[in-house]
């Protein structure tokens, strides 16, 4: 039987043939924006969008400020969404998710519709679960949720049209099974790779997206409400972040070819399971777990400083020369989702008695931006980002590392479903990026004489 796992000796010697690197120096050369951003960080301008944006600068005489970093969906602060529901003490996922995917805030009567649309659509196929999710199970959370996208093309009866009637319908069914595809996907994990009991609970209609998941992913079924409230404020941060982050982009990419809403969806899972993107939080934890080994003063500032910089050094934890959750390709001077997270984080490391914790965390987000400008050159502000706190938040919830980043996605789906019924309805080319070839022209030799 064939060993998938195998790289036998003479394709590891194939293997080493492939190692060929550009030369970085012709990126200067022919003015090739890495990543699609200058030197200044700024991003190519690659299409246009009306759902999110993201502000770190303000202009000023022609010139980039730098300015406290503002996340606004459809037009509207982010602070003054969170405030807005958090001071009536409602869940706010859903009607955020209505707002970024309609375009304007619903009215009472159109958000209780909608919270009843989400719930009926939050049933999975007889049997998906024994014979989709049981079966093949991944040691990745993101593999599994991405393949439960894929097969519930074989379930739609209308999976290619791209009518925005349809792909909506798509659309929200998705964003109402994420939940289920993850929690019901660890639970399996962990009965077949940990031999732990199986649990697997049914939704309940009355219930919030984020006191499902909770609901679904315990045992006792148990949860308090500023667990859940907690919970709902992460799902509404990490909901959209405009039309540049890697999965959103990687979705207007693969939406403009006209594929189907499951292809495009199970894409933007791909590139959001990539450690540069939605995995950054898990390093955090790992980060920090490290440290409190590693430290044995927790208040000590010259301790924890002298920490941070042998991780600067890759003298410590993972010896990346990174201090993970600190820094971000656009915000400079802060980050308005960690921002608004720390409020929070703070009530909850009371009520699970981790103020130690917490203290720790808010020191070495004041730290480490003063060591990183002792010991590299920026060319901008660096700042916490909302993967410093949200680890620690995910853990304080008791959530498993596995479930990290699904959860991350069970909040961007919604952004994501809104960016690929935008681009449909906009955009009309296919994406179609220009790459200049750096290879020398070469003779055709014979095999003989080579």
């Amino acid at each position: 039987m064939n060993n998938f796992s195998n790289i036998s000796p003479e394709l590891y010697e194939l293997s080493e043939k492939c190692i060929n690197r550009i030369d970085p120096a012709l990126y200067a050369k022919y003015d090739v924006k890495r990543g699609l951003r200058d030197i200044s960080g700024k991003g190519v301008m690659a299409g246009l969008t009306e759902i999110g944006d993201v502000k770190a600068y303000e202009v000023e005489n022609g010139e980039l400020i730098p300015c406290e970093g503002k996340l606004y969906y459809r037009g509207y602060e982010i602070r003054d969404l969170v405030n807005g529901f958090v001071s009536q003490n409602r869940f706010g996922f859903e009607e955020i998710t209505y707002l970024l995917l309609f375009g304007e805030l619903p009215t009472a009567d159109q958000l209780e519709t909608f919270k009843s649309v989400l719930s009926d659509y939050r049933t999975l196929p007889t049997h998906f679960v024994r014979d989709i999710i049981m079966k093949a199970p991944s040691l990745d959370m993101m593999n599994t949720l991405a393949r439960s996208v894929l097969t519930m093309y074989s379930y739609d009866k209308n999976p290619d049209d791209t009518s925005i009637k349809n792909v909506l319908r798509q659309c929200l069914e998705l964003i109402a099974l994420f939940p289920l595809f993850s929690v019901y996907g660890y639970q399996t994990y962990r009965y077949y790779h940990d031999n732990q009991s199986l649990f697997i609970h049914a939704p309940r209609p009355e219930l919030s997206t984020s006191e499902n998941i909770l609901y679904l992913l315990r045992p006792d079924c148990s949860y308090s409400e500023l667990e859940a409230k907690i919970l709902d404020l992460a799902l509404v941060l990490h909901a959209e972040h405009g039309g540049g982050n890697n999965s959103t982009f990687t979705t207007r990419v693969v939406t403009s070819s006209l594929t189907d809403t499951y292809s495009a969806i199970a894409s933007a899972l791909g590139s959001l399971k990539g450690p540069r993107h939605g995995g950054a939080n898990i390093k955090v934890t790992q980060m920090f777990e490290d440290m409190k080994q590693t430290v044995k003063n927790w208040k000590d500032e010259d301790e924890v400083a002298a920490y941070l910089g042998d991780l600067l050094d890759k003298k410590a934890f993972d010896k990346s020369g990174l201090i993970y959750g600190m820094g971000h390709a656009v915000y400079s001077l802060s980050d308005p989702r960690a921002q608004i997270f720390k409020q929070y984080v703070e009530a909850l490391s009371k009520e699970k008695g981790l103020t130690e914790e917490y203290e720790l965390y808010a020191l070495v987000e004041r730290l480490a931006p003063q060591i990183i400008g002792e010991k590299r050159r920026m060319y901008k502000g660096v700042s916490a980002n909302i993967d410093f706190y949200s680890g620690f938040v995910y853990s304080m919830l008791g959530l498993p590392k596995e479930l990290y980043t699904p959860i991350f996605a069970n909040a961007r789906i919604v952004g994501w479903s809104a960016h690929r019924i935008e681009e449909i309805l906009s955009n009309g080319k296919i994406i179609r990026p220009a790459y200049k070839n750096v290879t020398k022209t070469r003779s055709y030799i014979s095999l003989e004489d080579r």
